[in-house]
């Protein structure tokens, strides 16, 4: 039987009375975790260019990606953050735990011409080369994620053993600390304000785009991050997956289900959410023999996400492509999916579905929060989505959003 995790006792501002997210902690702590895994790999240095790894090792929010920040991280010395014009001088008495700065070098993905970006990528590589030389590391392996084909031809050509380390960085972010298990628990608190909110003005003659401004609004307001637009569909766009912000006018009778999912983040870490409405009317038998079957096969697959088991053990409960007349599994790899849920939105470990995980399983771990979504429904006709965060104890799992999920809820006409 599914279990619900223990409420925060606490809001989403600082305080000095209470025992809250402890930032300082949190950091710390990402780093211990980093360097850990760096050293179980032999990779002395990791060089990340892409925004949830820059964030994970220096606490550090930004635009990474084609040299505009990065940072060089080390398993043994403090970092060297490389941060982008504008920000550079800013930034030293703002983060002062990060004690080591220089501003980055960028090629903006190739935005100057081929020449123009090999040519600066060149001075990148050769200031990267410079801090490992100086640390006697020129000859080690350098783990490299998010650095572009500029940037690694650069750094090979000045003898660099590159070394991807996008799966290093997932392993490490992978099981998340006490205070990042709090902020996963908060952003499910915001976003259960936006459930409500929909569901207070969803009827027939609003639209997609309503929904979506009411959601984004009601998450900013509760603390979220930033101001963002979310997913709706509606009628008989409810199954499986298709275009979203459609502006479709909501009818009577229809299903309508929310993907309140990445976009919305507290802190950097990232909600991933489904439920299912239905608009003017209570659902008929064969919508309730939907809700049913999917509900009873997200709490199979929960069930199933406890220590020392594998991927394989829970995936087998997801419903093979064959359910719906498919013939491949990837035909439903997005549909039918638990997943790691962090600072790299969906994109952490583990992953569970019957596409990799029956024959790859991974270890499931504690600490680890995991969001299982799964569907039901008819082609064109319409569909119900169900999605979970669940958080990984020592005795099994925990569901950490709190939103009504045993039916489909009635929104009146």
């Amino acid at each position: 039987m599914v279990k619900m995790a223990q409420k925060l006792t606490f809001g989403d501002k600082i305080a000095d009375w209470q025992e809250r997210i402890n930032v300082s902690r949190m950091r710390e702590e990402r780093g211990s975790r980093a360097r850990k895994i760096m050293r179980k790999h032999g990779i002395p240095a990791v060089l990340a260019m892409n925004n949830e790894n820059i964030r994970y090792l220096t606490g550090l929010r930004g635009s990474g990606g084609g040299g505009n920040k990065y940072v060089l991280f080390f398993a043994e010395h403090d970092p060297v953050m490389f941060e982008q014009a504008g920000w550079y001088r800013q930034m030293p008495d703002q983060a002062p735990w990060i004690k080591q700065w220089r501003v980055a070098h960028t090629w903006r993905a190739g935005q100057p011409g081929r020449e123009a970006a090999a040519e600066e990528a060149a001075v990148f590589a050769t200031g990267i080369f410079q801090e490992l030389k100086e640390r006697g590391l020129s000859g080690e392996k350098l783990g490299v994620t998010g650095v572009d084909g500029f940037g690694t031809v650069a750094l090979q050509k000045l003898g660099v053993q590159c070394s991807e380390s996008g799966s290093l960085m997932m392993e490490a972010r992978q099981v998340k600390t006490p205070d990042e298990i709090n902020c996963e628990k908060m952003v499910a608190a915001i976003v259960e304000t936006a459930w409500y909110k929909v569901w207070e003005v969803l009827r027939p003659g609003v639209t997609e785009k309503d929904l979506d401004r009411a959601a984004g609004n009601a998450c900013y307001d509760a603390g979220a991050d930033q101001l963002v637009s979310n997913n709706f569909f509606s009628g008989p766009e409810t199954f499986e997956r298709g275009f979203d912000q459609t502006g479709r006018i909501i009818q009577t009778g229809d299903l309508v289900y929310g993907a309140l999912c990445t976009s919305n983040r507290y802190m950097g870490y990232a909600n991933c959410q489904y439920r299912t409405f239905i608009t003017g009317r209570k659902p008929n038998d064969r919508e309730k023999d939907w809700y049913k079957k999917l509900l009873d096969r997200v709490n199979a697959v929960i069930d199933a996400i406890k220590p020392g088991a594998t991927t394989a053990d829970a995936a087998r409960f997801f419903a093979p492509a064959s359910t719906w007349g498919l013939s491949d599994e990837a035909e439903v790899l997005s549909i039918e999916v638990g997943h790691g849920i962090g600072l790299g939105g969906s994109r952490e470990n583990p992953i569970i579905n019957r596409q990799w995980s029956l024959k790859h399983p991974q270890i499931i771990e504690p600490g680890m929060v995991i969001a299982v979504e799964s569907c039901e429904g008819e082609h064109r006709v319409g569909g119900v989505r169900l999605e979970n965060m669940v958080v990984v104890t020592e005795t099994g799992c925990e569901i950490i959003d709190h939103f009504p999920r045993e039916e489909i809820l009635v929104a009146p006409a």
